[in-house]
């Protein structure tokens, strides 16, 4: 992106793109958790342009996660959560990742993206839900995009990126794990072999092994089927702030949505409660070691 295209956040005071859950003990730890893809904000602009009605759409997203990840701010954990549909804008994703086809104006250059995400329909405004039907009954005009980045994915990364500044200030270090949850079909490998977690850290490159093999250790010890970097290597956000070498380290997390909720009915289930437990044994543990090694 060039000089030319700030990202001042521009939004009506009375809509906050994100809430955050700051620690409650007086030493907080090094972790930050986020979740992206969990919110369920759709502004009526959208829906008004949209062919599909609110339940369709509310298939793509990471169904409840911010509620399973809540307890983290108990162990000293900072949480941060997108309150905006990721339908809406997708914070995940570089933010002028979008598809000159889904637009009536022409796209300034930097907005023209070409990448696999886009191909698929998934750029920064999706173009399709996960069972691939088309959202919109019109082209979009690029001002519809540019209020969403800059009244949404702008402030959440400017929050985000502030926590990671004032995480590594006080601790010398920073750890981020970035929470999602996947359709209960893409976990299963081409082998036929299922998992309940999926752990991306870009095949190391965004975060040290220490991190992830301490996560997936936790995991197994309770009994979860644990996988790396396939189906989900990490997004945008483990890539963008993963940086080992800088004392950043970047996570991203999948969680297999059978464990806690029904994909047809989009109903949680039983299993939430069960699994909201053992994710705050897994902050308990993770708020343990001393991580100055980092």
């Amino acid at each position: 992106m060039d000089d030319a295209t700030p990202l001042a956040p521009v939004l009506e005071p009375e809509t906050a793109p994100f809430r955050l859950g700051l620690p409650r003990e007086s030493a907080p730890t090094s972790l930050i958790c986020a979740s992206p893809h969990s919110g369920r904000i759709y502004p009526a602009a959208m829906m008004a342009a949209s062919q599909l009605d609110r339940r369709a759409i509310r298939r793509s997203e990471d169904a409840h996660v911010d509620e399973l990840i809540a307890g983290a701010p108990g162990f000293g954990h900072t949480l941060i959560a997108a309150e905006f549909a990721r339908a809406y804008i997708d914070v995940n994703r570089e933010p002028w990742e979008l598809d000159p086809a889904m637009f009536e104006d022409e796209l300034p250059a930097f907005a023209k993206a070409r990448t696999a995400r886009v191909a698929a329909g998934l750029g920064a405004i999706a173009r399709i839900v996960c069972e691939g039907q088309e959202i919109y009954a019109r082209k979009l005009a690029f001002a519809e995009a540019e209020e969403r980045v800059r009244g949404v994915h702008a402030p959440y990364h400017a929050a985000l990126a502030d926590l990671i500044a004032e995480t590594k200030a006080r601790c010398g270090h920073a750890m981020l794990i970035d929470w999602h949850s996947m359709p209960a079909a893409a976990a299963w490998g081409r082998a036929g072999e299922g998992c309940d977690f999926v752990l991306g850290d870009r095949f190391g490159s965004a975060c040290l092994p220490a991190l992830t093999n301490f996560v997936e250790r936790e995991l197994a010890k309770m009994g979860y089927r644990v996988a790396r970097n396939a189906p989900y290597a990490g997004g945008y956000t483990t890539e963008h702030y993963g940086r080992p070498g800088r004392r950043v380290h970047a996570l991203q997390i999948e969680i297999n949505r059978a464990l806690y909720f029904d994909e047809r009915e989009l109903a949680l289930t039983d299993g939430f409660g069960a699994l909201k437990r053992d994710l705050e044994q897994l902050f308990e543990a993770i708020a343990a070691p001393d991580w100055s090694g980092l």
